[in-house]
């Protein structure tokens, strides 16, 4: 039986022209299973202190998304390599929201069903990309969607958490406080955010929702070190290297 398996995984493999890459996966905290990562999807200004700041109204227009990859992911308290052709790349703490089920045009009274845990995330940005990007009128995703630009901790699943509605988070760099806030400034909430995101893709397991960021949003450098919190879920720490 054994070698019939191996055989057949053999001939499997010979179906790719080269090997396919790794599955990308966030540890599940207390459990030795991982969890697999299908796509990544991020709320962009969702939270009205960080909507004035970047120069825009908060009232509660639209949500609109834009995605990382999967392997943009950096597991743990891992450092975060300064990336290239950038000289201001950006922090954006945030809570991260995993889907353990999807759909289309999920309702809100069905979106929580479809949540299998948390973890605290950082959006890393190449803001002076971005930025010219915006002023052209293109896409964002060398800006967003670079190597190691979505650190995150570990997941809790919802039977830990709970479902959260509210709750501080926070990021330090070098000890001192750049970002804070509670996720119920949040203009459009967790359930929200998912019955709104099924509606322009269908959602599947596997998809991670990184919610939006508080104000305060600023530059590192090289040997700066942030630590992130979420009240509830822990704590991340990255050195820039």
């Amino acid at each position: 039986m054994a070698a019939d398996i191996t055989k057949k995984d053999r001939s499997a493999s010979m179906d790719y022209i080269f090997e396919p890459a790794p599955q990308s996966f966030i540890p599940i905290k207390g459990s030795d299973q991982k969890f697999p990562v299908r796509r990544i999807y991020c709320v962009g200004r969702n939270y009205a202190d960080h909507a004035r700041e970047m120069g825009h109204d908060p009232d509660r227009d639209p949500p609109f998304f834009f995605q990382k990859n999967p392997n943009n992911i950096l597991l743990g308290n891992s450092d975060f390599p300064y990336p290239d052709k950038t000289s201001d790349v950006h922090h954006e703490i945030e809570l991260v929201v995993a889907l353990k089920q999807g759909g289309k045009d999920i309702s809100l009274s069905d979106a929580k069903s479809c949540i299998f845990g948390y973890a605290v995330g950082i959006d890393m940005t190449r803001r002076d990309l971005q930025g010219e990007m915006k002023k052209l009128g293109r896409p964002w995703e060398i800006g967003k969607a670079f190597e190691h630009s979505a650190p995150c901790t570990d997941l809790v699943p919802v039977e830990t958490s709970g479902f959260i509605e509210k709750g501080e988070i926070w990021l330090d760099v070098n000890g001192e406080r750049k970002q804070s806030g509670d996720v119920n400034q949040m203009i459009w909430n967790i359930e929200e955010t998912i019955s709104y995101l099924s509606g322009l893709f269908e959602l599947a397991a596997g998809d991670i929702i990184m919610t939006g960021t508080p104000a305060g949003v600023g530059p590192v450098i090289k040997g700066d070190e942030m630590r992130g919190y979420f009240e509830g879920v822990g704590s991340i720490t990255c050195k820039v290297v």
